[in-house]
């Protein structure tokens, strides 16, 4: 083989070796909806509707993104979603239809649809970019076929649409673990979803486990869509014990991905740090570097 043959081989074995970087293409309203950062870093968010300024003490600075619940069916905003709103903060709303089962086949019929434009003319009247989070972890709930759980997805989208409630970027939340089953099948479409997200529990039985074995199946499949990525939400174990801080540092480095632009810590009973200084320390550490802190939020001291 003469060398210019071998060194053009070469060069296409080095650059098949290269990560691929999709492109990211933002399909919100722009200066209107929640947009990904122009350039790599993600914004960091909670997910605490009862403590969020004290994990933002631990953290050293606010939070881009405060995620809360809001049963459609209970008055509009929540007095958590109200203290989101406050200051320089996104806020994402986890919207359900306030039972343990979404009736997706009612919602395409229009049982719900008065109820759904009140609300979507709440959040419009908010003036506000909102991240709209609705039927997370639809795969492990089994609440409804991949086809009815895709119908009433486009039918609250469209009447969101009429409403005019344009500040609304649509994040689409299944489990990362769902991606080694059918989760995937319940992708609206990237036609119809503004950030691709998935929440990345820990495992239950195994031990410790690293944060990237969790999201590997789901990053694989992401990365075949132009689409911004959201960890809806991640943690670390309480009984990870002393491991605590590795995991999360290990963590930071998994989630510095060019396509990764928003991170939410689920700051719940099993993963809080608030008595852990060592996880807290490490936690601080990721919330406060520049991949993770994209909009320069003022970090205290200490």
């Amino acid at each position: 083989m003469g060398a210019v043959a071998f060194l053009a081989l070469a060069g296409l074995a080095a650059c098949g070796s290269r990560p691929h970087k999709p492109k990211i293409v933002s399909t919100v309203a722009a200066g209107l909806a929640p947009e990904p950062p122009a350039q790599d870093g993600a914004y960091f968010g909670a997910s605490n509707d009862h403590a969020l300024t004290a994990l933002e003490g631990i953290l050293g600075r606010k939070v881009d993104i405060a995620a809360v619940g809001q049963p459609w069916d209970q008055p509009f905003p929540r007095p958590a979603a109200t203290a989101a709103l406050n200051g320089d903060r996104y806020l994402m709303l986890s919207l359900t239809d306030g039972k343990t089962k979404f009736d997706d086949r009612g919602l395409v019929s229009g049982r719900y649809d008065q109820v759904i434009r009140q609300r979507a003319a709440e959040i419009k009247a908010l003036h506000k970019p909102v991240f709209l989070r609705w039927q997370w972890d639809m795969d492990l709930t089994k609440a409804a076929t991949a086809a009815d759980h895709i119908a009433a997805w486009k039918h609250l989208r469209e009447i969101f649409r009429g409403a005019g409630a344009d500040n609304v970027a649509w994040v689409w939340c299944p489990s990362a673990a769902g991606f080694n089953g059918a989760a995937a099948d319940y992708y609206p479409g990237d036609d119809q979803v503004d950030w691709i997200c998935a929440d990345a529990y820990q495992p239950v039985k195994g031990g410790y486990t690293e944060l990237s074995d969790v999201l590997k199946p789901f990053l694989g499949w992401a990365a075949q869509h132009s689409k911004p990525i959201m960890i809806g939400q991640f943690g670390v174990p309480q009984s990870y014990g002393s491991r605590r801080a590795e995991w999360l540092r290990k963590a930071a480095q998994t989630l510095q991905r060019s396509q990764i632009k928003a991170v939410v810590y689920a700051d719940t009973a099993k993963e809080s740090v608030d008595h852990d200084a060592t996880a807290g320390s490490a936690l601080r550490e990721m919330a406060t570097s520049p991949f993770f802190n994209p909009r320069n939020m003022p970090v205290q001291s200490g």
